[in-house]
């Protein structure tokens, strides 16, 4: 086996030994040529709950990687929190540093150019992505580890009910803290299936992680064990020469999608997927993903789809359990990182609780968790999770209230000037507008309290979010979207049976709207979000910044 390090020039060599022996790798270990150099690109801090675990999982990832024959050298990236984010200027760089994970890893890896395989630590919404985007870009062996979701003591519901009595004035601040962490329990993800336990769901799904990996609680031993196996796995993985591009296929891509579908994860799967998928020059497009839903039906009722967390999915058998259930779905001769092929895999899947993931066939099993509607305010489409909209809202037809900012709509909520029955349309929130394509789950959560309404944005939301909560719209306003021209009391029709969105204006009269039509324009601080407006992309493509 050749080395990464082996392979540089004499004399720059042994100065770049002298460095890592400085910093105190072995130098017995450094002159084995038969003991690879394995990265651990680590996201560990005291902010993000999700990521708080993983400075000590990091030390049973290493005694994986010793115990293999390799020797660990470890470094960090950032974490932003989305829960702290919400609600403030915070959101604005959430999306973004999606990016920056991915850049800095890369350059980290890159750089030091010394790393024969790289351990991926990650757990939450922005973070396991842009990962997954710097394992496709560096293509070394590696592998994805989390923390797992924490425990919930408390139903969803019953923290839901604790907000909304909080927003009705009904609850104090330290009520709602104290209530929070009978669901929050401790560090770790958290136990709904948003965004973050959706992509720790797809990274297993894509053979990126060891099987069982996403959904393992994070106060177990078992999870520490996982973080140990995947220091081996990756060993393994280098001395094969097996690398990320050799897991995650296009095959691997479709088997990730038809895994969303049938957990109904969240929305934001339609950013990443996209964006990871072309580090690796494969394709997940929302074409794609709209005709796999139309067809897989969601075997599982996690909250936001239903009443139990992210914890039951796990006792209930975790993600083989889903994969085996949709196995004639799948394409089961894909590698994963633990040397095996999926079908190889899930042939050891058993015991499956059906009262949490049902069969294909259920009744209760349906289609179309997750659709794409199109109309003449969505050109290019827009996204709604129908397996979190209730029956009684997949038609909607009633009069626009259109607001240019988050803010605005939080002003008119708070002056209690949004009327039932209304169509919220939040514009000049997408990746160009936004800047930075907000995170809008707090307006989910208040309109939740106005009977009837319905949220158009070309933002985005939590995977937590509910309701009739139609956003990603495409073409944004900020690009000159027909969003951008919708005025109050023009009538708006949803039909989710039909995957339509629509405004009663006609062609002629948006056309004559565009002549008049002047763009608002946020303002824009220097620095990372002035460079992130003049590089990223549609939502559709994946938000990359590649202009």
């Amino acid at each position: 086996m050749e080395r990464a390090i082996d392979r540089l020039e004499p004399f720059q060599r042994a100065i770049t030994k002298a460095h890592f022996a400085s910093a105190g790798v072995s130098v017995d270990s450094l002159n084995n040529t038969d003991r690879p150099l394995i990265a651990i690109a680590n996201s560990w801090d005291e902010i993000c709950p999700g990521h708080e675990p993983l400075r000590k999982l990091a030390e049973e990832v290493k005694k994986g990687i010793l115990e293999a024959g390799g020797e660990p050298i470890e470094f960090n990236t950032i974490a932003i929190c989305d829960g702290i984010a919400q609600g403030h200027q915070g959101m604005h760089y959430s999306l973004p540093h999606r990016e920056i994970v991915a850049d800095s890893v890369e350059a980290m890896v890159r750089g030091t150019n010394c790393f024969d395989g790289v351990i991926y630590m990650a757990s939450c919404d922005k973070i396991v992505p842009g990962m997954l985007m710097a394992a496709g870009r560096i293509d070394l062996p590696g592998a994805i580890v989390s923390a797992g979701p924490c425990y919930d003591e408390i139903r969803p519901s019953q923290s839901k009910e604790l907000r909304a009595r909080f927003l009705r004035g009904e609850a104090t601040e330290q009520e709602v803290i104290e209530g929070t962490l009978k669901y929050y329990t401790g560090p770790g993800i958290c136990p709904f299936l948003g965004t973050a336990n959706t992509m720790c769901c797809l990274a297993e799904g894509l053979g990126m992680m060891v099987p069982g990996g996403a959904l393992q609680p994070s106060p177990t031993a078992q999870r520490r064990f996982i973080a140990r196996r995947t220091g081996v796995a990756v060993v393994e993985m280098v001395r094969k020469g097996v690398k990320a591009s050799d897991i995650m296929t296009q095959a691997a891509f479709d088997n990730a999608v038809a895994l969303l579908a049938s957990i109904g994860g969240s929305l934001n799967a339609l950013l990443h997927l996209p964006a990871i998928a072309d580090e690796l020059g494969c394709s997940v497009t929302w074409a794609q993903v709209a005709e796999a839903t139309s067809k897989t039906p969601v075997v599982c009722d996690i909250v936001p789809n239903g009443d139990i967390s992210c914890v039951s999915l796990y006792k209930a058998g975790g993600v083989p359990a889903v994969m085996k259930t949709i196995e004639a779905s799948l394409d089961t001769s894909v590698m994963t990182i633990n040397g095996k092929t999926l079908g190889e895999n899930l042939a050891g899947v058993r015991d499956i609780d059906r009262s949490v993931i049902r069969t294909q066939d259920d009744p209760a099993s349906v289609v179309n968790g997750i659709q794409v509607l199109y109309g003449n305010i969505a050109t290019e489409g827009t996204l709604v999770k129908t397996s979190a909209v209730p029956a009684g809202q997949h038609v909607f037809h009633g009069p626009a209230m259109c607001f240019d900012s988050e803010e605005e709509c939080f002003a008119a909520y708070n002056a209690k000037r949004i009327a039932a029955g209304t169509a919220v349309i939040i514009r000049y929130e997408g990746p160009v507008g936004g800047p930075g394509m907000k995170e809008l789950h707090r307006v989910t959560e208040i309109m939740k309290g106005i009977p009837g309404s319905a949220v158009i944005t070309d933002g985005r939301f939590s995977g937590a979010s509910g309701g009739l909560s139609v956003g990603y719209l495409c073409p944004e306003a900020a690009e000159g979207g027909n969003i951008a021209l919708v005025k109050d009391g023009d009538i708006v029709d949803i039909d989710l049976g039909a995957n339509s969105i629509n405004v009663e204006v006609s062609d002629e009269d948006l056309e004559r709207r565009r002549v008049e039509w002047e763009p608002v324009v946020h303002e824009v601080p220097r620095g990372l979000l002035h460079r992130y407006v003049r590089l990223v992309g549609p939502a559709k493509d994946g938000a990359l910044c590649n202009r």
